[in-house]
């Protein structure tokens, strides 16, 4: 069945592939407007929406510049750990973070039969019996920094195992820094099925041993909950007193850096240039927080954005008559 949680694209975006590294899809039921006559995209120094579209349909869509997306509420925080996320958090955590290994994405992934594929974990081995996972690392994957915090080595190891002990063991400092709500790792049985995480051979490798055989656990480490997180930023904040800004200025390896973020306003993240995957296709993403859906609409027909999420169901058939947006659904 079709929900109400949507996306709607107008004005300039940079090309479809930007979205699809941003987790713009993926929703359940999710709804896709697209501009049938689209553009560059707002120059990086222009105000965003970037004045009035092109009115040539063939004009080819160019990379960089802003992509501006308005959303109804503000995030949580950046805290992956627990489920009680807005759908902010969904899209925003995959900008900053990423998992071992992740579903599939992309017009051509199958949402009722989700394939994963490598991301942090290049490859990985399980024994015969089921009981052990061994995961390698990708290697030269480098750390976000901001402007207090400059990491001094590249991901491996000790982060993957900081990520599964700061859910799992109650002696880490980090077990309740801003929430002991671990219930997204607890409701995957993670606690009765991990007999051990430890590094292998060298500062690349992780072995994971279970009490008993459990497949799911691969798709399990797929999750928000399992992103990996810097160990050594997290001993940075622990040492200097201020753990608690760990979950509200995030640090990952994701291709996107955050900004800034000014409450009931906006969110702001910038591309990396020096993320593994390559650089993204646009410059900044700006998510400007607006509650009154009508509201969302009304920017974007005034191309003050160029994605909306969750547009009201009663505009529905006003937004599919406009041949300036293209609608898309996604039955979920």
């Amino acid at each position: 069945a079709h929900g109400i949680n949507a996306h709607l694209q107008k004005g300039c975006p940079p090309p479809m592939p930007p979205l699809k590294q941003l987790s713009l899809a993926g929703f359940t039921a999710a709804l896709t407007l697209t501009s049938l006559a689209c553009g560059a995209a707002a120059p990086a120094s222009a105000p965003a929406g970037g004045g009035n579209a092109p009115a040539a349909a063939n004009t080819a869509p160019k990379a960089g510049g802003v992509l501006t997306t308005m959303v109804a509420s503000d995030p949580n925080d950046w805290d992956v750990r627990n489920q009680g996320k807005t759908t902010v958090n969904v899209q925003t955590h995959g900008l900053v973070y990423e998992t071992l290994l992740r579903f599939k994405k992309g017009p051509d992934a199958e949402y009722t039969n989700q394939t994963l594929e490598p991301r942090l974990a290049e490859k990985w081995e399980v024994s015969a019996d089921g009981l052990t996972f061994t995961f390698h690392l990708r290697k030269g994957v480098k750390w976000q920094s901001n402007k207090n915090f400059k990491p001094s080595r590249d991901f491996n190891a000790d982060d993957v195992l900081f990520m599964f002990e700061r859910q799992w063991k109650e002696n880490d400092p980090y077990f309740k820094v801003t929430s002991s709500n671990h219930s997204y790792f607890n409701d995957m049985g993670m606690p009765d099925l991990l007999e051990s995480v430890t590094k292998g051979g060298d500062d690349l490798t992780v072995v994971i041993k279970l009490k008993k055989p459990n497949a799911p656990i691969i798709a399990n480490l797929a999750m928000d909950f399992a992103a990996i997180h810097s160990a050594e930023y997290a001993k940075y904040l622990m040492d200097k007193g201020t753990p608690e800004q760990f979950d509200q200025m995030p640090v990952g390896t994701g291709s996107f850096q955050f900004v800034n973020y000014q409450k009931d306003a906006v969110i702001r993240f910038k591309a990396r240039a020096d993320y593994w995957g390559g650089k993204p296709k646009v410059d900044d993403l700006v998510y400007a927080i607006t509650p009154d859906a009508t509201a969302r609409y009304a920017k974007l027909k005034a191309n003050e954005c160029q994605v909306m999420v969750g547009p009201n169901p009663a505009d529905l058939a006003t937004i599919k008559a406009d041949k300036n947006v293209n609608l898309m659904s996604q039955a979920g």
